[in-house]
């Protein structure tokens, strides 16, 4: 793992924590003008980026671009519903929250490795009622199939193919075959953009949707 910061003390002190933690591996650490080199020698599995970083989305945008398939995680990320979706928008994999503790970091890694989307029960729910809206409202822009959506719906709460397999009674790989026809649909190639590519479908949030802490 690589992780980015743009406060020396705070990426060596993670760096230290991930360590004595001893459930990732750490290769570099390094500022955001010193990232893509740092990336480009090291070749690490994922990037933790700072969320909290004033240039955060800027970066993302960068590195998605250099890299599509590598997998960029968020952490110390604060804000409400439009900054979420601006930080799904610019290609994060997963999200911690400014209160998330060091087990939930490394459960968001090892979903982001695996393609899944990692973020915490608040954030799969803002998904999922997006989602929901999606799939009845007149904004609808998609030729996803009911089923198709309840798939999508549940990729959201980060639930695997085979806990959707059991989830709807079917066999994982037709659950597989349906995420494989999703991705096709959206013109995406990871599952982790199923859910934000379906909310740029619907279009801006409420402005009276009231902003939450995660």
């Amino acid at each position: 793992m690589t992780i980015v910061s743009d406060i020396l003390l705070f990426r060596e002190g993670l760096a230290v924590s991930l360590a004595r933690d001893g459930r990732l591996k750490i290769c570099e650490i390094a500022s955001p003008a010193e990232a893509l080199p740092a990336v480009s020698r090291r070749r690490p599995d994922a990037v933790l980026v700072d969320g909290a970083m004033p240039n955060c989305l800027e970066f993302a945008r960068r590195m998605r671009s250099w890299n599509p398939d590598l997998p960029l995680v968020g952490f110390a990320i604060s804000g409400g519903a439009e900054r979420l979706v601006e930080y799904a928008e610019s290609g994060l994999a997963a999200f911690v929250g400014s209160e998330g503790t060091m087990t939930d970091l490394v459960d968001a890694v090892s979903g982001a490795l695996t393609g899944e989307l990692a973020c915490s029960p608040r954030v799969s729910a803002l998904m999922c009622e997006r989602l929901a809206r999606l799939s009845v409202g007149p904004k609808r822009t998609t030729n996803l199939t009911p089923r198709e959506g309840e798939i999508a719906a549940l990729i959201g709460r980060g639930l695997s193919n085979k806990e959707i397999a059991l989830n709807l009674h079917i066999g994982p790989s037709t659950v597989k075959n349906h995420v494989h026809s999703i991705l096709e649909k959206l013109n995406v190639r990871r599952r982790s953009a199923i859910v934000h590519q379906l909310s740029i479908s619907q279009g801006p949030t409420n402005p009276s949707e009231p902003a939450f802490e995660y």
